[in-house]
């Protein structure tokens, strides 16, 4: 790859915290059930599931613990309801459609992480990182209901790059040699790598070695 082109995509590759901006914000109509989950889904995602406060959202929300419970039966059961309800159709609207209906899902991967960087703005680099690749690194190891939740997700991505590889060797735009399943497999763990290892390390050259390295792999896909 050029560098200076490589350097310049490089720059908006999201730093680790996605558009969640539509999940955490209020909208006209929503009903007490759906203004809990999103109030919640902001406090687990800013301070992880453990750490999270059933109380801060009964502030937030304006309401009771008694209307939480009445919607909830425990804070397992509303971070559950939090990744079926909230995380998975954002992060399906966000990856798995686009994926599932690309031509090419090389141009596409890029103009994705393009796309959430122009959302995220300056402000959010390197703050808080995938909300699904939080969760899992926080809870699959203590909660195998939230492990299944959340590799039900990461199946759907994995899948959806491999529908998307297979059909395009079949038009000739990526090499033949290669296995659709192995290399969505490897792409979606260079993602949350890449994003989880910035978040870490607070370092944007960190993010840049490592997302022109993935960038180049990409591009070697082609014929």
């Amino acid at each position: 790859m050029d560098e200076s082109r490589s350097r310049k995509v490089l720059d908006n590759i999201p730093t680790g915290r996605y558009d969640c901006s539509g999940m955490k914000e209020s909208h006209p109509g929503e009903t007490t059930r759906q203004r809990i989950l999103r109030t919640a889904f902001g406090e687990f995602y800013r301070y992880g599931f453990q750490a999270g406060s059933l109380n801060r959202i009964v502030e937030e929300t304006g309401l009771t613990k008694g209307a939480l419970f009445y919607h909830f039966a425990s804070k397992q059961d509303l971070g559950y309801a939090v990744v079926d309800e909230v995380i998975w159709p954002w992060f399906k609207a966000t990856w798995i459609d686009p994926l599932e209906q690309s031509q090419d899902p090389i141009k596409d991967t890029k103009r994705l992480l393009l796309h959430m960087t122009e959302k995220c703005g300056p402000s959010g680099s390197l703050l808080q990182g995938c909300p699904v690749n939080n969760l899992a690194q926080e809870m699959s190891p203590l909660d195998e209901e939230f492990r299944q939740r959340l590799e039900r997700i990461y199946v759907a991505w994995r899948g959806a790059f491999e529908t998307a590889l297979a059909k395009c060797i079949k038009v000739g735009s990526v090499r033949k040699d290669i296995s659709p399943t192995k290399v969505a497999a490897f792409i979606v763990a260079a993602l949350t790598g890449i994003i989880g290892t910035a978040k870490n390390a607070q370092d944007r050259q960190l993010l840049r070695d490592a997302g022109a390295a993935l960038l180049d792999y990409l591009e070697s896909l082609q014929p």
